[in-house]
């Protein structure tokens, strides 16, 4: 029995006829990118140096940066920051005489001191020629000793130890280093640095007084009234017997004395007393050390008269502390102590 050849199995031998056209087109692609890859090694080679690290190139390191120099600062010659600094010490020290009263000065004093702390740490900062060290260093030793004094003056004046603008502006006025620094900046000048402190006029502290029983304010003395005042403080004093918070009587008692007036007028007094230092009759206010107080209690002076006689009061203060005494006093502000 004969059989059939099994076609099937032919088809391994080798592509079918349709599968040919399909391998050609295969071949022909990658022929095409053989030839797409040798034409771009072409394009690649030529005069362009390469970045790459193979057999016969080299790469080349970009440079190292180099930042500019930084100019060198030029110090400011030190006539100029003299100058800067000496100048408002002098603007402040002019305002101290126009000060219309203590709180003003004590503001005008703060200025100066502020700018005499500015002028030594500005000078401290400064580069000083080597000739004139000495000096250079004399003067900010003076500055901070102006600044101290303005502050012991300041704190004076809180404690009511400098009681007038006169006073204190004297008091200021006997800074060492008003002299000291005037003579620094003479050295300084003379060398080629030229600067001025200009000090202004503070006058000098006083101890001025009225004679013991002297009337700073004589009212009417038609009446038959006695007083006698001991004073046992520490300085003069002022008694005022007043009305309605104005003197109508004041006498000066001084340290250590007793001083009487008569002629009293009848009625009821208030009686204040301010102590202290240099008494300056035109303000009628001591200057330094200064304090104000009032008796507690009123004073009444009274005339009686009958068919055979007259009687009037007569009476005897002690500014001090007395054992037994029964007079009580309180401290009164400045502002509320009736003038003189």
């Amino acid at each position: 029995m004969s059989t059939t050849p099994n076609l099937a199995a032919g088809t391994a031998a080798g592509p079918t006829p349709a599968a040919a056209p399909a391998a050609r087109r295969a071949l022909g692609a990658a022929a095409l990118l053989a030839c797409a890859a040798l034409v771009l090694a072409g394009c690649s080679s030529g005069d362009t140096p390469s970045t790459g690290s193979g057999p016969g190139r080299t790469s080349a390191a970009p440079p190292p940066y180099t930042p500019p120099p930084l100019p060198t600062p030029t110090p400011t010659p030190y006539g100029p920051v003299l100058t800067k600094w000496i100048g408002p010490l002098n603007v402040a020290l002019a305002k101290l005489p126009q000060a219309g009263d203590l709180i003003a000065l004590g503001v005008g004093l703060k200025e100066v001191s502020d700018q005499a702390v500015l002028a030594g740490a500005g000078l401290k900062l400064a580069t000083e020629p080597a000739g004139v060290s000495a000096a250079h260093r004399q003067l900010q030793v003076a500055l901070d000793s102006l600044s101290t004094h303005v502050g012991k003056v300041r704190d004076e004046i809180r404690r009511h130890e400098l009681c007038a603008t006169s006073s204190a502006l004297a008091r200021f006025g006997q800074a060492e280093a008003l002299t000291t620094i005037p003579a620094a900046l003479q050295a300084l000048a003379a060398a080629g640095y030229p600067a001025t402190l200009t000090v202004p006029a503070t006058g000098q502290l006083q101890e001025r007084a009225l004679d013991n029983g002297a009337m700073v304010r004589e009212g009417s003395l038609d009446g038959r009234g006695e007083l006698s005042i001991e004073n046992g403080g520490s300085g003069d004093a002022v008694l005022s017997l007043a009305r309605d918070g104005k003197s109508v009587h004041s006498v000066y008692v001084g340290k250590g004395k007793t001083a009487k007036f008569e002629g009293i007028e009848d009625g009821t007094y208030e009686v204040f007393f301010a102590g202290g230092t240099d008494w300056d009759s035109a303000t009628k206010a001591f200057t330094r050390n200064c304090d104000f107080s009032k008796f507690d209690e009123t004073m009444e002076f009274k005339t009686t008269r009958t068919s055979s006689e007259v009687r009037w009061s007569t009476w005897t203060l002690s500014l001090q502390a007395v054992v037994g005494g029964n007079a009580k006093t309180s401290d009164v502000p400045a502002d509320a102590y009736p003038l003189p």
